[in-house]
């Protein structure tokens, strides 16, 4: 099952190609963001127990009000900047925003009251999602929360706090061969009988050259398998180059499933990272339910902090989800729970939630990169909230 019109609108960009074929970058781009037929694009999304895929915020309130206790230090740290903007990227059904904001309004208003709640998203199905569920506060405060895109934000205008959870892991990447001792690009286009195939040719851009050399892969290493096959991320290097422009002081938090340079290229993983996600169920084929599933890759976090440095960005620490959360809190919340009034399918429902997020094989591994931009020396000096366990 796919989405024939987003097929016919492929074909046909393969058909203006010269060469009838476009890179698996560029198809992983349409089927997951074309304005009126991809995945994101269009209102098909769906997170949480019963959709596609489930992130921190669809387990409850926890995720973004331990967030909440970063971000207020954070705005401490900064000397109570007003405004401070918090700009999250890739907001998904803006629960996560809805949990942050009702969290401060109530414990910390005089933050509350300084915050500058930016959203930057791609999807106007989703847009319309974060609206829905955003509305209370749209209403009482409605200079509070903006939509922004990238270009209706003044470069080094935001003081304050930029934060994506599970968002590079869905941009479109290319995906490359080392074959016969070459290293090559993969290709999609069409065979004879009018379906979706792939093609191995040169690469399609010498940055991708550029991105193995900088993180030492050498494929040319008898290590590597023959058709050893893998993923690269360009697009996170033009993310993090325009939130680089826009922060004018403050912190970067990347939360995201991925590994090191060195384990993402472990010559073991040999089939790289791409994982296809249709009602909870994944698989390994991307040329099918076009339109109608998830795509996505693991995130090179080496990459991340080495273009980090390379644009004048700090890295604070590379830490895990669960460490990070329990040192917001996350163990006093367990603790606290067999004292609270609620029944116990209620208790045992809200255990569940909570550990799952500090799960080690699941939420609990994804990785918290911390960045920051022109702190002063005493500033740079303040531990974080979240790093006071690692």
């Amino acid at each position: 099952m796919s989405d024939s019109q987003l097929f016919n609108f492929i074909a046909e960009k393969m058909n203006h190609n010269p060469l009838k074929r476009i890179t698996f970058a560029d198809y992983m781009g349409e089927v997951l963001y074309h304005p009126f037929r991809g995945y994101y694009s269009a209102e098909k999304v769906k997170i949480g127990q019963k959709g596609d895929f489930f992130t921190a915020s669809s387990l409850g309130s926890d995720f973004g009000e331990l967030i909440g206790e970063q971000i207020k230090q954070i705005w401490e740290i900064l000397d109570y900047p007003k405004p401070f903007s918090f700009l999250e990227m890739g907001a998904g059904t803006g629960i996560f925003a809805k949990d942050i904001l009702t969290y401060l309004e109530e414990k910390y208003p005089d933050f509350f009251a300084s915050l500058n709640y930016i959203i930057v998203e791609t999807s106007q199905g989703l847009i319309s999602q974060q609206k829905e569920n955003l509305k209370v506060f749209i209403n009482k405060y409605p200079q509070k929360i903006t939509w922004k895109n990238w270009s209706e934000i003044e470069d080094n205008s935001i003081i304050g706090c930029g934060f994506s959870n599970e968002l590079i892991d869905a941009f479109p990447v290319h995906q490359v061969i080392y074959t016969k001792g070459q290293l090559k690009e993969i290709y999609v286009s069409l065979s004879s009988e009018n379906t979706l195939i792939e093609v191995i040719d040169e690469l399609s851009t010498e940055e991708i050259l550029t991105y193995f050399e900088l993180n030492e892969i050498n494929f040319s290493e008898n290590s590597y398998p023959h058709n050893y096959r893998t993923e690269v991320n360009l697009l996170a290097k033009d993310w993090l180059t325009t939130i680089n422009n826009k922060l004018k002081k403050g912190y970067l938090i990347t939360i995201d499933y991925g590994y090191s340079n060195k384990k993402y290229y472990h010559p073991q993983r040999y089939q790289g990272t791409l994982k296809c996600y249709y009602q909870h169920h994944h698989h390994d084929n991307p040329y099918i339910n076009l339109g109608l599933q998830d795509l996505t890759t693991h995130v090179n976090f080496t990459a991340l902090e080495l273009w980090g440095k390379e644009l004048g960005l700090n890295q604070v620490y590379l830490t895990k989800q669960g460490l990070f959360l329990m040192a917001l809190g996350l163990g006093d919340r367990l603790a606290k729970l067999t004292s609270e009034k609620i029944n116990l399918q209620e208790l045992f429902k809200k255990r569940d939630a909570l550990h799952q997020l500090i799960e080690p094989q699941g939420l609990g591994g994804f990785n918290v990169l911390i960045q920051s931009k022109n702190l002063t020396e005493n500033e740079e000096k303040i531990t974080l909230k979240g790093l006071m366990i690692n």
